[in-house]
């Protein structure tokens, strides 16, 4: 019998942005670091999708167990999900940034 942890839905993954303009040391928030941060970030989404792909691999070939394998792959999907939703939003700004009348 496999035994599903619970609070396997209270992983967050880890998003190094700045909280505010004031963390910068010149006080402004440039946008290139805030695109490098989003870089970085998709970049660790992408190592997390690596690492459950891999973690599949290794539980097909005998080498890991379910729980691993249910853990990573909850951890990527988080991850993805919330990647897709921050897209979302930078989306929905851009349109709305857009519709703005000089």
């Amino acid at each position: 019998m496999v035994n599903f942890n619970p609070n396997i839905g209270q992983v967050q993954p880890k998003m190094n942005f700045p909280a505010s303009a004031a963390d910068n040391a010149g006080g402004k928030t440039e946008f290139s670091d805030t695109m490098k941060a989003v870089g970085k970030y998709i970049s660790d989404v992408d190592d997390q999708q690596r690492t459950s792909d891999t973690s599949i691999v290794d539980m097909l070939s005998g080498k890991g167990d379910i729980v691993s394998v249910v853990s990573e792959v909850a951890k990527a999907d988080m991850s993805f999900k919330l990647l897709v939703g921050v897209r979302n939003k930078l989306i929905e700004a851009y349109k709305q940034t857009m519709n703005m009348q000089l």
